[in-house]
């Protein structure tokens, strides 16, 4: 017997028994546990695999830029971290569409398998005293994939979970999105503290144990895509998407009619797509660089502190659910704007472990205000047969313009001697992202995903 779906334009559509069942077990309480717990770890994997490149960067940046300091070697590194970056939103765009098109689960199955290849692929490229200029040409290649690849990953992944989490609750569990991405990091450094203080030396490290972390990222990455083969397709995608594959109308011409929807989704993450960078990734060099800590202590500060912002995120979730996301939003924009500025030149002067901590967790306690939901209010704002193209490509297209450059701005002009004047820079971006928190609509009583669900279910 075969269950049916409405299509945006009214009609009736097939829908197989299977697709039918697997739905109806995904709305029950252990079946939306056990989709958003499936679509949660693999989110882990993929952002591990993914920062990975940057936290390890500081040892392996001289196999593949011989010459030069250390901020040199670091520059290049970063220059061409950012080229994963670049090629996000054409990963957004292409996942995205197949996301809204043929199901979240297929493509949160590909984003996967090709970020295992890319992490393989780091971890086997010889250096640049084997194989010369070809070493970081493949390097570039595999950040590349790695970037396609997230690019689809960020924008489905929310939009999966959003989609899954139950009503009235939905900022605690889209809260565990962010969630993800710390633990991700947190893998890349309790690993880096491993190799650090019980395993390699400092020289092993730079030789040969960063290859260690790509290798395990490559075979997690694997594992990832076996348990999301178990994961169920979305209610809302089953009765509500399609809408690119049923009318025939290309699904970003779909998205342009959402221009305002867009517009909002830009500055929304503009200044905390900076700030997220700044304060979970270049503060480690910015503490070594700048402030003095040896790499060893700078790890240290770091994921101490990444462990109780990971902390903060379902909190900061669930104030949302209950003050509203426009105000949660806030807490970053004010902050983000006047406090960046003290808080950077204090832990740049600072050679107080305790004082840095306490710095880096201020600072994380603000991005924490944008961390936690901007996922969630995206998936609020645009509909179900549009929504992950419009969460992942707008993201996609700031991070590749400002978040993938935010370490090479920062090391570029600490080289040419005006470092403050990145600081500057992260307080008006965080500006502009104040404003739009400003004049946009609160979404936590104005979702689509709920007007959705209502049309599906009348009174």
């Amino acid at each position: 017997m075969n269950a049916t779906s409405q299509a945006p334009d009214g009609a009736a559509h097939p829908q197989s028994a299977a697709s039918a069942s697997s739905t109806q077990s995904a709305q029950s309480t252990p079946g939306r546990l056990r989709s958003i717990i499936g679509g949660s770890a693999g989110n882990v994997i993929e952002w591990y695999d993914f920062l990975a490149y940057s936290i390890f960067s500081i040892y392996f940046s001289k196999a593949f830029f011989p010459g030069g300091n250390m901020t040199v070697q670091l520059l290049n590194a970063a220059a061409i971290a950012s080229v994963g970056y670049v090629v996000r939103p054409l990963g957004s765009w292409l996942i995205g569409t197949l996301a809204d098109r043929y199901g979240r689960r297929l493509a949160l199955s590909l984003s996967v398998a090709m970020m295992s290849v890319g992490s393989l692929i780091i971890a086997l490229t010889p250096t640049y005293a084997t194989i010369g200029i070809a070493a970081p040409a493949i390097l570039v290649f595999a950040r590349l994939l790695q970037g396609f690849s997230m690019g689809g990953e960020a924008g489905t992944s929310a939009t999966y979970l959003s989609e899954m989490a139950p009503p009235g609750r939905r900022g605690f569990f889209v809260g565990f999105v962010q969630v993800t991405v710390v633990m991700g990091q947190l893998l890349a450094l309790g690993l880096m503290l491993l190799l650090q203080r019980a395993l390699l030396t400092p020289e092993q490290l730079e030789a040969w144990g960063w290859r260690i972390p790509f290798f395990i990222g490559g075979l997690l990455a694997v594992f990832a895509m076996y348990l999301r083969r178990g994961i169920a397709e979305t209610d809302s995608f089953i009765k509500h998407g399609h809408g690119g594959k049923r009318s025939g109308e290309s699904l970003l011409k779909v998205l342009l009619r959402h221009r305002r929807e867009v517009i909002w989704s830009v500055g929304i993450s503009v200044g905390g797509t900076v700030a997220f960078y700044t304060f979970t990734i270049y503060l480690q060099k910015y503490m070594v660089n700048t402030s003095g800590f040896s790499r060893d202590e700078a790890t240290l500060i770091a994921t101490i502190a990444l462990l109780i912002y990971m902390v903060f995120q379902p909190l900061y979730g669930l104030l949302s659910d209950v003050i509203g996301r426009r105000k949660v939003m806030m807490i970053f924009g004010f902050g983000g704007t006047f406090l960046t500025i003290p808080i950077m030149h204090a832990l740049g002067n600072t050679k107080s472990f305790g004082t840095a901590f306490l710095l880096n967790l201020a600072a994380l306690g603000i991005l924490s205000g944008f961390s936690s939901i901007h996922w969630l209010v995206k998936s609020e704002l645009f509909p179900a047969k549009v929504r992950a193209l419009g969460v992942g490509l707008p993201f996609a297209i700031v991070t590749a313009v400002m978040g993938g450059t935010t370490e090479f701005v920062a090391l570029r002009l600490k080289a040419s001697g005006h470092e403050p004047w990145f600081f500057y820079y992260a307080s008006l971006c965080a500006a502009i992202s104040l404003v739009t928190y400003i004049v946009m609509p609160e979404t936590r009583h104005s979702s689509t995903i709920d007007r959705e669900a209502a049309a599906s279910h009348p009174v």
